[in-house]
């Protein structure tokens, strides 16, 4: 057996998540969800050791182990929400949120599904998603890529794109989405209009697969890279220290 043979399709996304944070230096990394936590932690164990890291409360932690709750946690200082939007004002944080719906420019839905008056499903509100987007570095993360979350339209706006910012103006001026990492993909803003790009597909996935897990048309370039794995020094850490529980595998299981 190879280490090759050990990597899996969880271990390949918290990859793409921490390559989000490569060149980000000292910065607040506010990864939010499994995947997005162990991939922040990854990046700043290797190539990003610069970065601060939230546990996603109220407070700034030192340790790799993504889930060292309750013992375990090296807590750094204290990140009360008084603190919080002094950094998110700033811009100087790189967050990571999830999103029930998002369109080709990027804007995002959490809030609702169906008419913001009478919804049909009731998520988790906006969630402070308007300022983020506005105001700091932003990337997302979606477990499961399907027509149902990459939509021509998304219901309610919750994460401003690139075409709301536009037409914003001076306002939305900071706007800076990053990528869009699910468990098929890497996407990214990388056009001339800020359309949706496939950057690269996981092993094992066709760029065919991607584009009909999608309901709209993405810009697919002529050649596809495929996401890169881990390391095997990666790949020790996520095993032994990061996350020795395995809580990747739970949120994208292997395909079948």
């Amino acid at each position: 057996m190879t280490a090759d043979d050990l990597v899996r399709r969880a271990d390949v996304c918290a990859v793409a998540i921490a390559e989000c944070f490569r060149d980000d230096g000292e910065l607040l990394a506010n990864p939010i969800g499994t995947i997005p936590m162990i991939g922040g932690r990854l990046a700043r164990a290797t190539f990003a050791p610069d970065l601060m890291m939230t546990d996603g409360e109220a407070q700034l932690v030192a340790n790799d182990e993504a889930f060292a709750y309750p013992d375990g946690k090296v807590v750094e200082a204290y990140n009360p929400y008084r603190t919080m939007f002094d950094m998110v004002w700033w811009g100087r944080r790189h967050v990571i949120m999830g999103a029930s719906q998002i369109d080709r420019y990027g804007n995002q839905n959490f809030a609702a599904v169906g008419d913001y008056a009478r919804p049909k499903a009731q998520l988790l509100g906006f969630r402070g998603a308007p300022g983020n987007t506005v105001n700091d570095p932003t990337s997302y993360w979606v477990p499961n890529h399907s027509p149902r979350v990459f939509v021509e339209k998304v219901d309610v706006v919750t994460g401003v794109g690139w075409d709301r910012a536009a037409a914003a103006g001076p306002g939305a001026r900071f706007l800076d989405l990053r990528r869009v990492v699910t468990n098929l993909a890497v996407l990214d803003f990388a056009t001339p209009d800020h359309r949706l790009r496939l950057a690269s597909v996981h092993p094992g996935v066709t760029v065919d697969e991607v584009v009909a897990a999608t309901g709209f048309d993405l810009v697919v370039d002529d050649d596809v890279a495929e996401s890169r794995p881990p390391t095997p020094d990666e790949l020790a850490l996520l095993i032994e220290r990061i996350d020795p529980e395995g809580a990747r595998y739970r949120e994208v299981p292997d395909p079948a």
